[in-house]
């Protein structure tokens, strides 16, 4: 269950809060700054080597869902690997294009897959039929099914928690939307988000902020249902990540009088 904030908050074009759902014996390595270029920050499925969520140094957001689907595979590829490959990507409508492209392949389970930066949003459907609907600025909210679906009671709840707020900022959301996906459901089974099956739920939590100063950028990590589990601030790890691309437009600024086909100085003209 995701609610992703786009371009509404101040100076805040991407906030996310989202629950994970899996099956509670399936292996998890904690998100961290992960080898190689890009730099990426996210958790690791140690099954099969992907992601479910994830956050690289051109500021992209890159995040999977299931999602029902009449025909599967009987050997799926991953869904998690290809939102780890969308990871490399510079741009959110570049990584939109791209798991389109993969998901018309048909190798791969149902799946919602969320790409996000400072200058696009999009969700690419990826059940019975493949469809890239991008995101307007607003509140949006994407679990198993269609964005911001009205039949889904987890969505009404969840907009209705936060929209009882003026979600102006990044601490507000954040705040609001951590106790909103902590909410276990009543005696009834609704007015809840938390999953929790025999072998199957909430496995873990992620809130995310991505503004325009990487300084206040935001990174925390339930490891287990936020309702049980506290959050555990990984917002180090994301500013460095982020910076990475901020120190290499520096390195560019720095050798800016070097012609990159020579690596010699170019001539300054005289005027």
């Amino acid at each position: 269950m995701m609610a992703l904030l786009y371009k509404t908050a101040r100076s805040t074009p991407v906030l996310v809060a989202a629950n994970r759902e899996e099956r509670f014996d399936r292996p998890t390595q904690a998100p961290k700054i992960q080898p190689g270029t890009p730099r990426v920050i996210c958790g690791i499925d140690r099954q099969a080597g992907g992601t479910w969520l994830g956050v690289n140094q051109y500021g992209l957001f890159a995040a999977v869902t299931s999602r029902p689907k009449s025909l599967v595979p009987t050997e799926p590829r991953s869904r998690g690997l290809l939102c780890r490959e969308l990871l490399d990507f510079r741009s959110a409508k570049e990584a939109a294009k791209h798991v389109a492209a993969e998901l018309a392949t048909g190798v791969y389970a149902g799946a919602n897959y969320i790409c996000a930066d400072a200058q696009y949003a999009a969700v690419v459907y990826g059940g019975n039929r493949i469809e890239i609907v991008e995101l307007p600025p607003g509140l949006h909210l994407i679990a198993n099914g269609i964005l911001n679906d009205p039949h889904d009671p987890r969505h009404e709840f969840v907009r209705r928690m936060l929209t009882l707020h003026t979600l102006d900022s990044a601490v507000t959301f954040l705040a609001v939307a951590s106790r909103a996906l902590s909410r276990k459901a009543d005696a009834s089974g609704r007015r809840g988000v938390i999953v929790t099956r025999p072998d199957f739920g909430t496995v873990s939590s992620t809130l995310l902020s991505l503004p325009l100063k990487i300084q206040k950028s935001v990174y925390q990590y339930a490891p287990g249902p936020p309702c049980d589990c506290s959050y555990d601030d990984l917002s180090a790890l994301l500013r460095q990540v982020l910076s990475a691309e901020k120190n290499k437009d520096k390195e560019g600024d720095k050798d800016g009088d070097r012609d990159p086909r020579k690596g010699k100085k170019r001539k300054k003209s005289r005027k």
